[in-house]
């Protein structure tokens, strides 16, 4: 009697843990117990890697887009290059559908009809063959997904700056620009567009697929945030919108985010 007693308990005691093996393995397939819920959503995303035809900067713009393209890839994110002088607007429009992250190097102009894309005219045609398709064409023709991001890296104009060798704008006259370039992709389905001008993106990326930080706490992780000179702004172009702007020095233009600020990363990921 005594034998079959302990018999019984040590049964008891080895069918414990296969049970609880087994409802863990059920929870496990259901996604109840996902110890990286970010890397599940990351997989979902589509990210999007553009450079436009920039002359002699094109293979600088290229080998700086190769890391940010690695970078989300290395995140579990579906990443698409398209890169002079292969970019042409039919390419990258059939791309960019459905994009969560639209990624952007190259040429910009200081117009609302360019505020856009500088893509290549002729594909295969070399890196200076430039045609811009602006606000309009991209209003109309892409639609990202719900919540995009989209990135403006390298760029004049899109943070408020000017072009190289020309003369600093204004504040009103910066203040424009970011307004204006934010305006075609907001109405794409973007929720928020970052410009770097002159500094890397990847923090962006970093904050959407890594923390649940706000679009504005991302913006302000950057390096090279100063906020010595930071302002903010309500969008003219989009009224629902806010911008901030964050010069290093006054008229000194080169990092800006525009859209609904107050969006999480999380919210993002979906």
């Amino acid at each position: 009697m005594l034998n079959h007693e302990r018999r019984q308990r040590s049964s008891r005691a080895r069918s414990l843990p296969l049970g609880l093996v087994m409802v863990l393995a059920a929870l496990f397939a259901a996604g109840g117990l996902a110890t990286h819920p970010e890397a599940a959503a990351a997989a979902g995303k589509k990210v999007v890697v553009i450079v436009g035809p920039s002359g002699s900067s094109t293979s600088n713009y290229i080998y700086n887009a190769k890391k940010l393209a690695a970078q989300a890839r290395s995140y579990g994110a579906s990443v698409y290059e398209i890169y002079s002088p292969y970019a042409t607007w039919a390419k990258v429009k059939a791309v960019a559908q459905g994009a969560n992250v639209l990624i952007y190097l190259g040429h910009a102009f200081s117009a609302t009809s360019k505020d856009g894309l500088g893509l290549n005219a002729t594909s295969g045609a070399g890196n200076s063959n430039v045609k811009y398709w602006g606000e309009y064409y991209v209003d109309h023709y892409i639609n990202l997904a719900p919540n995009a991001v989209v990135i403006l890296n390298r760029l004049c104009y899109a943070s408020g700056d000017s072009e190289w060798g020309a003369a600093n704008p204004t504040k009103t006259v910066a203040i424009q620009r970011v307004d204006n370039y934010g305006a075609g992709f907001l109405r794409a389905n973007a929720k928020a567009i970052f410009a770097e001008g002159i500094s890397s993106a990847g923090y962006v990326l970093y904050g959407l697929f890594k923390t649940n930080n706000t679009m504005t706490q991302i913006f302000w992780s950057a390096s090279s945030a100063t906020k010595t000179y930071s302002f903010g702004f309500t969008s003219v172009r989009t009224p629902s919108y806010k911008a901030l702007m964050d010069p290093y020095a006054p008229s000194r233009y080169y990092r800006s985010v525009i859209g609904s600020l107050g969006m999480t990363a999380a919210t993002w990921r979906g």
